[in-house]
């Protein structure tokens, strides 16, 4: 069996990896459109952007493993055509044949309509190795940033700025910072730690557009107000690419859909990663994760070499800010209560819908962080009251 996966990231290279691993003798080929080889994502924003990580320290495997697993690598040209009939793909002029195709195409920056100044130079996105090189000039002490959108990839690369000795402000159009991901108890702490390291965070402001002629200046708020920039991050989300799914006709509900083995509407064609959608409770669940991609990956690489075991979902996050570490476990979808414990630095927010145990966000406490995912992997949910008043959260696991 041929395969053919598109997209270099961390899903495709751990789906690349598995396939070897499981035994898979066939041809593999990952296509990515970035000339640079799979790399990690997550110290793009922190260490790398800080200057304290090299790039081949992004690596996520050795040069030489793609040679000696026998994975042919073609780097930086995006795949411009797919062929489900045929069974091919284009990249570079190059049709590839495949027998069967994994699309681990990921997800990609929201950025600034022009008419909001979004095309001018200094404005930026935290996505790739490209947009953090072509940024980490402008980190200079004392220069003016302004990042919009308090969400975790804003925030960490405000306590960057910050440590670097910049001037920032950060711009969140919901009523608090991470509104869409946690609880107010989360907002709250992660508010306090950046006033205290000299962020201004100003929530339920809105960006009405950038000034400047060919390069950014300032910003006017949509309450009128004006803020002088010398440059600009925009961090408000990502969206799924399914573009090239969506041209070959396959199925596309909050990403690209498949069902609970990771095959989309066409039975050659399977998806992993944040550019998925797949079976979750009643619903359907796209989850932008390293871990999500790691463990999807693997899953579709088994049921492509028929397995045949439904993806499991086991959601997992964190996030650096500071001398902050943010472990969260689970989902929080539909919680109605947080509970709460703290103990000098350590704290942490237990989610609850009704009596069910949903998600916990552990900061700087990693033995919470532990307990939680353990319970929650395990569909176990002590009381609120055992959770809150607990001398020993490992006494949890046993109850």
């Amino acid at each position: 069996m041929r395969v053919v996966i598109v997209g270099a990231g961390q899903a495709g290279a751990a789906l690349a990896a598995k396939l070897r691993g499981l035994g898979h003798e066939g041809k593999i080929v990952l296509l990515g459109d970035e000339p640079a080889p799979p790399y990690q994502r997550p110290p793009l924003s922190k260490a790398y952007l800080m200057g304290e990580m090299s790039a081949d320290r992004l690596w996520l495997r050795a040069p030489e493993f793609w040679v000696e697993n026998r994975i042919d690598l073609h780097l930086g040209q995006p795949v411009s055509d797919l062929d489900p009939r045929g069974k091919t793909v284009t990249v570079g002029g190059q049709t590839i044949p495949y027998d069967a195709l994994a699309l681990a195409t990921g997800s990609a920056p929201r950025r600034l309509p022009a008419a909001m100044g979004g095309g001018l130079a200094g404005v930026f996105t935290v996505r790739t190795l490209a947009d953090v090189d072509a940024m980490r000039a402008e980190f200079q002490p004392g220069r003016r940033l302004i990042i919009v959108g308090g969400g975790y990839i804003g925030l960490e690369a405000a306590a960057v700025a910050a440590k670097l000795g910049l001037d920032v402000t950060v711009l969140e159009m919901a009523p608090r910072i991470l509104q869409r991901v946690a609880c107010p108890e989360t907002s709250d702490h992660v508010r306090a730690l950046h006033h205290a390291h000299g962020v201004r965070v100003m929530e339920a402001t809105g960006l009405d557009h950038l000034t400047g002629a060919a390069r950014v200046t300032g910003a006017v708020l949509s309450d009128g107000r004006q803020l002088p920039a010398d440059f600009v991050i925009v961090g408000v989300g990502v969206t799924p690419n399914t573009a090239l799914a969506e041209a070959a006709g396959l199925t596309i509900d909050n990403g690209i859909w498949t069902d609970a083995l990771g095959r989309t509407s066409d039975p050659a064609i399977w998806a992993a990663g944040d550019c998925a959608s797949f079976p979750w409770g009643a619903g359907r669940l796209r989850l932008e994760s390293v871990g999500n991609a790691i463990d999807m990956a693997e899953a579709v690489a088994g049921n492509m070499l028929g397995a045949n075991a439904p993806y499991q979902a086991s959601p997992w996050f964190w996030s650096d800010q500071y001398d902050l570490k943010l472990q969260i476990a689970g989902l929080n979808l539909g919680y109605d209560r947080v509970i709460t414990r703290a103990s000098g630095d350590s704290t942490s927010f237990w989610y609850y819908q009704g009596a069910t145990l949903l998600a916990v966000d552990a900061m700087n406490d990693p033995r919470a962080y532990m307990v939680g995912k353990r319970l929650i992997e395990a569909g176990r949910s002590p009381s609120p009251d055992a959770v809150r008043d607990a001398p020993d959260l490992k006494a949890l696991l046993t109850a």
